[in-house]
């Protein structure tokens, strides 16, 4: 098994700026793959094509399976459930939640049997019990802590309740900061947006259990027991963050939120240690970029920066010619040049990429 942290600069990337090479599949290199949901596994409740396929093949493959949410509404039993309906390996020990981090933060800070006021549902009261503190719902309880995580039925009451408490001096969590949650109808505002009714009116801010916190993390790698985590998402700004902030690998699919030019764009703090198109990244072998006289070669693509000129020339997959185009893209910006949003979308556009 390969050492993730072996021979490279901060969260294990090669030094050149370029995505890391494995000869063997990921399922070999890794032991736990910590999955981010939507838009890894499923996109509003519908598995994502091949997603199931790809995960039972790398559960038989020896890799443990492990589900991470930033979402404390559901109880790890009704995502699991959810998983199953879909195809997909999972059992309620496989899913790690936002409810979860948030509930092991107040346990290590408060004494067992502490009052903690719930702002948010049932998965976080769950988590709280778990590690034994005691739920309550009014400030009248003196609790020693609030926590908060989104759910659809978090009202007024709630909020007030909440804003007494910390402004009385009990301890301030949120699950998660995240600003908005996709729905049906379109983006709606997240946990991120409802905390900050009670963060303004108290002048208090919370800390923060979720990706792309490291708590989140922790959680995860405590309860999988994982040596050599591979963090798997479609979101820059929380996944593949928050594998920074921890030093881990990160593998980018691109399923999601994340577009091809973004994955090129990304900043340093966000740039993934691998990119695949989807969950079968996790099955194969990720290639080398090769130094090709002052361009970025792989499999049939090479790419190149030339002043402000992003230069793609080849054919093959696609997602070698977007490896190449982020390698070209990412060394630039190390030796202080930039490539434009406009020469970036021109690139990925030559790939046949049409978002």
């Amino acid at each position: 098994m390969t050492d993730a942290s072996t021979g490279d600069n901060e969260a294990g990337h090669p030094e050149g700026g370029a995505l890391r090479p494995s000869p063997e599949p990921l399922t070999a290199a890794y032991d736990v793959a910590l999955l981010d949901l939507d838009g890894v596994v499923y996109i509003g409740g519908a598995a994502i094509p091949g997603a199931a396929e790809a995960l039972h093949k790398a559960d038989a493959a020896g890799m443990r399976l492990a589900y991470v949410t930033n979402n404390a509404f559901r109880t790890p039993a009704a995502v699991a459930a959810l998983l199953t309906s879909l195809g997909v390996p999972a059992g309620a020990e496989d899913v790690v939640t936002s409810a979860q981090a948030a509930a092991r933060m107040l346990a290590e800070r408060l004494p067992a049997g502490a009052p903690v006021l719930v702002i948010g549902g049932s998965g976080l009261r769950m988590a709280l019990r778990e590690r034994g503190l005691r739920p309550v719902s009014t400030a009248a309880d003196k609790p020693r802590a609030v926590v908060q995580g989104y759910s659809p039925g978090v009202d007024y009451s709630m909020l007030a309740e909440g804003g007494l408490a910390v402004a009385a001096g009990a301890l301030f969590v949120a699950s998660n900061g995240d600003l908005t949650i996709p729905g049906r109808r379109g983006i709606a505002p997240g946990n991120g947006s409802l905390i900050q009714v009670v963060a303004t009116a108290t002048g208090v801010k919370p800390l923060v259990a979720g990706k792309p916190e490291p708590p989140l993390h922790r959680e995860s790698v405590l309860r999988t027991k994982a040596r050599h985590p591979l963090v798997v998402g479609d979101r820059l700004d929380t996944d593949i963050e928050g594998a920074h902030r921890v030093g881990a690998d990160s593998l980018l699919v691109l399923t999601g939120v994340t577009d091809p030019a973004a994955a090129v764009l990304a900043p340093p703090s966000q740039r993934p240690t691998y990119l695949a198109e989807d969950l079968a990244g996790l099955l194969e072998p990720h290639p080398e970029i090769e130094d090709k006289d002052g361009g970025y070669g792989c499999g049939g693509w090479t790419a190149r920066l030339d002043g402000d000129r992003l230069e793609l020339a080849g054919q093959g997959e696609r997602i070698d010619g977007l490896r190449a185009l982020c390698a070209a893209v990412w060394a630039a910006d190390k030796a202080s040049q930039k490539a434009s949003e406009d020469a970036v979308r021109d690139a990925v556009k030559r790939l046949g990429c049409d978002r």
